[in-house]
């Protein structure tokens, strides 16, 4: 079942870079407390993530955080390493990079898309949401092949 506005997010283990090696993430812990813009990708690098979703998000992260966004995050059925190595080339510090490498989270929320006919497997869909202390206070999810609600410029208008 997907998840919903009103919804608490799941506990799930993920991870991120760190400067010696991957480290885990409690998704109740990481977004306890405070006002999160969450937005998930299909995959690091690929051409719709890479040239508009995560520079979006980089682009506007002043503007999100003047609005009380107190973090950004980007998730992606892809390793901590990948991750990193997309932050590095391609997203700055603005946004934090978490490794969803199981897909355990994005199956956690009901947001899963199939990209076998990519060569990509089991992924996460296209979406963005703001999580305020653990609850989904807005879910923009994609419709296959879109660009449009889960970007920066539309979380700045519901905010």
């Amino acid at each position: 079942m997907r998840i919903s506005e009103g919804d608490k997010l799941p506990q799930v283990k993920v991870s991120k870079a760190g400067e010696s090696g991957p480290e885990p993430v409690d998704t109740r812990e990481f977004f306890a407390g405070r006002k999160v813009a969450l937005f998930a990708v299909p995959g690091a690098f690929t051409p719709t993530c890479s040239a508009k979703h995560l520079p979006g998000f980089v682009e506007k992260a002043e503007e999100l955080k003047a609005k009380g966004v107190d973090e950004i995050a980007c998730i992606s059925v892809n390793d901590p390493f990948v991750m990193g190595a997309w932050q590095k080339a391609d997203g700055g510090e603005e946004v934090t990079m978490l490794a969803d490498g199981n897909g355990d989270f994005a199956e956690a929320v009901g947001l899963t898309m199939d990209g076998s006919n990519f060569g990509m497997g089991k992924r996460s869909q296209r979406y963005s949401m703001l999580v305020d202390n653990g609850e989904v206070r807005k879910l923009n999810v994609e419709q296959p092949g879109d660009f449009s609600v889960s970007s920066a410029e539309h979380m700045l208008g519901q905010l």
